[in-house]
């Protein structure tokens, strides 16, 4: 699939949920967020029908995100169905881990190929400051678990947040050098002032070379994190959010002030 700026589109980021076990402060605040109602939320099977109509058009990149797409009931399920479609190369996972030394294995044996990991600080009460009240071991032995399991690379994605320093960065790049994971630091961004820029050691925020589109916990195909652009499937259909978004997909992002991290994913 091309959008009008001749961009080959091959990359679906999949929000299965808006809910999360943390409460990160430059995602979400203290007291938690009014959640989408049940009926609201896509089904396994309609994220299976949309992500085929995807992959029969040139998708053959996908992402589960979320919220915490972990805290979703059943998600093994969702990998072992979507592994079964013909034509993806790669399917991922973003998450925060706390939860993986739970699942690891199980994922792996649905069909997950790998996992990103959110992680900010190795240090344990910059941790619990950060997510209000997560424990840093927890992740880091989702961590070990994944990579027990086989789900590589793990990258490490790291928000270089307000009380990000050089100790933060020297650990996280030798806990990354020691064990083969991949180290990607994220300017902290504001979807309404539209502060982003370019991922350092990824790919995120480079506008002019933007490969994705994104499909929200309701339903909504969105061309861009930063617009607040976004066709509803079971509104219009599922080809024609796709053609809408890929038609409207803008050369760079601006604003949105209709949306959240926590329900697309970052």
């Amino acid at each position: 699939m091309y959008d009008q700026y001749n961009r080959n589109i091959n990359y679906l980021r999949v929000s299965v949920t808006d809910k999360c076990n943390l409460r990160c402060y430059y995602c979400m605040p203290a007291e938690g967020v009014k959640l989408l109602r049940h009926k609201d939320i896509l089904s396994y099977e309609e994220i299976v029908e949309v992500v085929r109509h995807g992959v029969g058009h040139g998708i053959n990149k996908v992402r589960l995100t979320g919220g915490e797409p972990l805290v979703r009931r059943e998600i093994t399920r969702l990998v072992a169905m979507l592994s079964r479609i013909q034509g993806i190369d790669d399917l991922s996972m973003s998450t925060n881990a706390v939860f993986l030394s739970d699942h690891a294995r199980a994922l792996a044996e649905a069909g997950l190929n790998r996992v990103n990991v959110s992680l900010d600080t190795l240090d344990p009460e910059k941790y619990r400051k950060i997510t209000r009240g997560g424990e840093l071991a927890r992740a880091l032995e989702g961590i070990e678990a994944a990579r027990q399991a086989g789900l590589q690379p793990i990258k490490l994605n790291v928000v270089k947040h307000r009380y990000f320093d050089e100790n933060d960065r020297k650990a996280l790049m030798r806990f990354g050098g020691r064990y083969g994971y991949p180290v990607r630091l994220i300017r902290e961004m504001n979807l309404e002032k539209g502060l982003f820029s370019v991922v350092e050691g990824g790919s995120g925020g480079d506008c002019p070379h933007c490969n994705r589109l994104r499909l929200t916990p309701n339903g909504r195909i969105k061309p861009c994190l930063f617009s607040n652009l976004a066709y509803d499937i079971r509104e219009l259909g599922i080809e024609e959010a796709y053609r809408l978004a890929l038609e409207n997909k803008p050369f760079s992002g601006s604003v949105n002030d209709s949306c959240t991290f926590y329900r697309m994913g970052g």
